[in-house]
């Protein structure tokens, strides 16, 4: 059993820890490009921010119902059955999370040319490589400490509150660069076209904040501790991310706004000359290290919680008989996450599983109406229901669309791939008898698992 003992504040930091990742280091250059107006990228900000709010409030009570540990997979397998359950699992092996894997690889490969002025091939070469080296040492089995993590999480926020500070301290930057503020620059692309690429980013700018509630098991009181720690988390997240792009829109006019990632060199370049961006790009390639040794640490062992219910292969389950570790399921990751970069860019990759991630977000958050007509009493509530969820779903609904007409080939390529799963469900774990070397990880084989 689990240890309650995460309260308000430690669930709170871990939000926002987990929210400000990487990503606000990567997509404020690409998404000002696209959309070409201040008051545009603040309009995606905030209904984004918006967006996770609702969403979070909602998870909030989902928490609430199931506090144990396992997060979407307990709420889709409450709401809908081990099937739905089971293609969530799949999606998280073979879409999100190799599709996060490779697009932070991607931008950390980004930051890797700007600081040692390499391209073409070799960034997908770096980027590949580091995947490989980050998943040999998760195989080997180094345990990265909690204090680690909140340091690099320090080093993240820490580099974008300097580049704040000194842009403003400094006179860095001219708020001439807000002018026009609600037109378009020239040579920006067109609405509403303009905003599925830009609430993409924005979207990975925010993605994880449902990854909080599989700390249910873990949370004091998670009926009072997790909704509002949800709540609290995404509104400060929102209120940093308007600030870093306010940052970045006053150092960096719009016309001079480039399509790549490496926004904090960009931004560390006008302060500090070429050294200045070069010291800042290896300050965010670190962060990103620290984000991929995380993922592909913990994103193979979360496929234990769906073990647990047999919607997993004991194949890819099994543990290094000498290192303890989920080999085989870092490897699935890596080796699908690798051929993800090979294949495509940095907002390829993030085009390809957002898609297949808001689609799966949305029907969680829909399930919390079916759970409700059989259980409506809750220890919490969702604030504002059927409102809240409502408008989730709606900023749900138009953000699918926008992916959709924006990409249409890389959403069918996400949905194809998580509708393979169905008759792998059907046909392998709907039969009577399981063949040996497919047969699903039980609670005993868990056990014994965790124990190697």
């Amino acid at each position: 059993m689990l240890r309650r003992q995460l309260g308000l504040l430690a669930v709170t930091a871990l939000v926002v820890g987990e929210v400000v990742a990487i990503g606000i280091f990567l997509t404020p250059a690409g998404m000002a490009r696209s959309l070409g107006s201040p008051f545009w990228l603040l309009i995606v900000w905030l209904l984004m921010g918006v967006m996770a709010l609702s969403g979070a409030l909602c998870y909030g009570e989902l928490a609430a119902r199931s506090p144990e540990a396992g997060g979407g997979y307990i709420y889709l397998r409450e709401a809908y059955g081990p099937g739905v359950a089971f293609l969530y699992g799949w999606k998280c092996m073979l879409v999100m999370d190799p599709g996060i894997t490779a697009a932070l690889a991607a931008g950390l490969a980004s930051y890797v040319g700007y600081a040692v002025a390499v391209s073409g091939l070799w960034l997908k070469v770096i980027a590949i490589g580091s995947i490989l080296a980050i998943a040999a040492v998760n195989i080997v089995g180094l345990r990265l400490g909690s204090g680690l993590m909140q340091g690099l999480t320090a080093l993240k926020l820490g580099a974008l509150a300097v580049i704040a500070v000194l842009a403003f301290s400094l006179h860095a930057g001219s708020w001439s660069n807000f002018v026009p503020f609600f037109a378009q620059h020239p040579g920006s692309d067109p609405l509403p076209g303009a905003l599925a690429p830009a609430l993409v980013g924005a979207f990975f700018a925010f993605g994880g904040w449902w990854e909080i509630s599989k700390l249910a098991g873990e949370a004091r009181d998670p009926a009072r501790t997790l909704p509002r720690a949800l709540a609290l988390g995404v509104t400060i997240v929102t209120g940093i991310y308007i600030v870093t792009s306010a940052v970045f829109l006053y150092l960096v006019p719009l016309e001079r706004v480039t399509s790549g990632e490496t926004f904090a060199a960009q931004a560390g370049e006008l302060l500090f000359g070429p050294a200045g961006g070069r010291v800042f790009a290896w300050i965010v390639i670190v962060a990103v290290l620290g984000s991929l040794l995380g993922l592909l640490m913990a994103l193979p062992r979360v496929y234990y919680a769906m073990a647990h219910d047999g919607v997993f292969f004991k194949v890819v389950a099994a543990v290094h008989p000498r290192f303890g570790t989920p080999a085989r399921a870092i490897a699935i990751q890596t080796v699908i996450a690798s051929l993800y970069v090979a294949l495509g860019t940095f907002n390829e990759i993030i085009g390809y599983f957002v898609f297949v991630t808001v689609l799966f977000v949305g029907l969680t958050v829909t399930g919390l109406f079916r759970i409700r007509r059989r259980a409506p009493a809750a220890s919490y509530s969702t604030w504002g229901y059927p409102l809240t969820p409502v408008l989730f779903l709606v900023l749900v609904a138009v953000l699918l669309l926008l992916l959709a007409g924006h990409n249409p080939v890389r959403a069918a390529l996400g949905v194809g791939i998580v509708a393979l799963g169905v008759p792998v469900y059907l046909l392998v774990f709907r039969r009577p008898s399981i063949p040996p070397t497919l047969e699903p990880v039980g609670s005993d084989d868990l056990d014994s698992d965790r124990s190697a």
